[in-house]
């Protein structure tokens, strides 16, 4: 049977420390029973007793039902001079109903001295003292060790001194961290085989050791994977790598390291598969874009763009996969671009679900296609819907659902007569499906004036196009050898209806003919997908 290592997500505190990330009560409660799904030991809820938003949500999560972790609180040791039966954030430790609290302790003794202002031996004691009355109270209580790494680099003992004493006090865990996130696999590694054996000696050998590691060399989860080699057998981390400066260990990643590369027991095998799932709720919650280049969960984990690697890929994905997606929950793309042969299309036709048998070497035809232009500007390797109406229209399936009699923008200065003057754009789309309609619309600029148009002119005859927002613009300029306005324009737009997206793209010679193609394209998309019937009549 393999060995446990013990999995304790701190998304909720040290992961909404990341600049940009502001976690209300209501979301970290929403967040609690996803992280849980993930099967993780312990989940760090924050600090009661020190922030009134803390001490209220460890009240309202009482309620929560949690069918794996542990909800867990985190503090600090008692003051200097404070017995910890006095000290108040402690009380707020012990009353917020948690199981399990996390405390931070200084291990490093330059921070002794200069932060704390105190002396090592008061320390050690307010250390040992918090375990003890903790503990006294019914509550495991684990050990952070914050600037471990570092301090042992300073003095090679006391950090030392201070893990075991905590050990000694009580403490179920004791979890060296990398605070500042400097350190390199190796050093890592030394160090926490240095400490296993350091509690062993002493009769500690039923303290469970940790690694809490950031990220500020890019190393977060390769010193925690060195830790775990050596002795370690819990991983501190956060969701999606979340937290301050560069961030956190990411979790998920080293989950996954840990139980598929490794061996280690970490996470239920059926909770396995929802890491996909829990990094993008995730980050739906905290509202940051995921980042597509995530290792096991990105959008780009599994793409697939190279013509050699499509060739091989339909003899065996293992070719070209270090795994096979599905064990994370996510999925194989492949992505069509200048790079692509008949095998990448024929992949991509296949994941698109598009019969390419009703034209003769279709594979090669569309390949040829794509190439002509990506030569000219597009590019289908980020636009996966303008490549399947690409794809459906050399291969004559798709559908017309409108005919574009003309569309047109005017932007024009309007003078205030208190104030700044201000530009106004307006767009005027003529369409027809079943009769002919116009609409005019203004809008935020023009792209906005021509989407607001379009949106109202289908929403007529297609209700369902009311529900596709654009979400995402991005423009860039092609032909670098050529003066900036005298460029091709790409532009690449992301629609959703709320609950799937897709993008497009258009190019040409200004952002507003680029625009167009993009949005027509992304339309056209949305109604394919939606399942309603063509209405134009030729």
């Amino acid at each position: 049977m393999s060995e446990h290592v013990a999995l304790y997500d701190t998304t909720l505190r040290d992961g909404a420390q990341q600049e940009g990330i502001s976690l209300s009560v209501a979301d970290k409660l929403a967040a609690l029973p996803i992280v849980d799904e993930l099967g993780v030991d312990y989940i760090e809820g924050g600090w009661p007793g020190a922030i009134p938003k803390d001490t209220q949500f460890f009240q309202r999560a009482r309620g929560i039902q949690l069918h794996h972790a542990r909800l867990t609180a985190f503090g600090a040791t008692t003051k200097a001079g404070v017995r910890a039966s006095e000290d108040r954030q402690v009380a707020g430790l012990a009353e917020s109903g948690a199981s399990v609290v996390t405390l931070v302790a200084k291990s490093d003794p330059r921070h002794v001295t200069r932060a704390l202002r105190t002396t090592l031996e008061e320390n050690l004691r307010m250390v040992r003292d918090t375990v003890e009355y903790l503990t006294g109270e019914g509550i495991d209580v684990m050990v952070d060790l914050e600037h471990y790494f570092d301090g042992l680099a300073f003095d090679p003992s006391y950090g030392i001194e201070v893990m075991l004493e905590a050990a000694r006090a009580g403490a179920v865990a004791v979890i060296p961290c990398d605070t500042n996130g400097g350190n390199l696999p190796s050093t890592i590694g030394a160090l926490t085989a240095r400490s296993r054996q350091a509690l062993d000696e002493v009769g500690c050998g039923l303290t469970v050791l940790g690694i809490h590691a950031h990220n500020d060399t890019g190393c977060a989860v390769a010193n925690t994977i060195a830790a775990v080699e050596a002795g370690a057998r819990q991983v501190q981390g956060t969701v999606n790598g979340y937290g301050e400066r560069t961030g956190n260990a990411n979790l998920l990643t080293c989950a996954a390291n840990l139980q598929i590369k490794c061996g280690f027991d970490v996470i239920p095998d059926d909770a396995l598969s929802s890491l996909d799932s829990v990094s993008h709720r995730i980050a739906e919650l905290v509202n940051i874009t995921p980042f597509a280049r995530d290792p096991y969960v990105g959008t780009s984990a599994f793409a697939h763009k190279a013509g050699l690697h499509a060739s091989a890929i339909r003899v065996d994905p293992d070719l070209y996969q270090h795994i096979d997606p599905a064990l994370v929950g996510n999925g194989m793309r492949m992505l069509v671009s200048e790079m692509a042969g008949k095998s990448s299309i024929e992949l991509k036709a296949e994941e698109l679900g598009i019969d390419l048998t009703a034209l003769p070497n279709a594979a090669g035809v569309l390949a040829a296609k794509v190439k002509e232009r990506e030569a000219a500007g597009y590019t289908y390797d980020a636009a996966d819907a303008s490549f399947e109406l690409l794809a459906l229209g050399e291969l004559g399936q798709m559908p017309r659902f409108v005919r574009v009699e003309s569309w047109k923008v005017t932007t024009q200065e309007i003078a205030e007569v208190k104030g700044d003057p201000f530009a106004e754009s307006e767009a005027t789309v003529k369409i027809h499906t079943e009769r002919r309609h116009i609409r005019t619309a203004e809008g935020n600029g023009p792209v906005n004036a021509l989407d607001r148009a379009l949106r109202h002119v289908l929403t007529r005859d297609y209700p369902v196009c009311a529900s596709f927002k654009l979400s995402d613009f991005k423009v860039r300029i092609l032909d670098e050898d050529r003066a900036g306005t005298d460029s091709t324009i790409r532009v690449l737009i992301e629609t959703t209806d709320g609950h799937r997206s897709w993008s497009t793209v258009g190019i040409g010679t200004d952002i507003i003919e680029a625009s167009w193609e993009a949005l027509f394209d992304a339309y056209m998309w949305g109604l394919l997908h939606s399942g309603v019937a063509p209405l134009l009549r030729e």
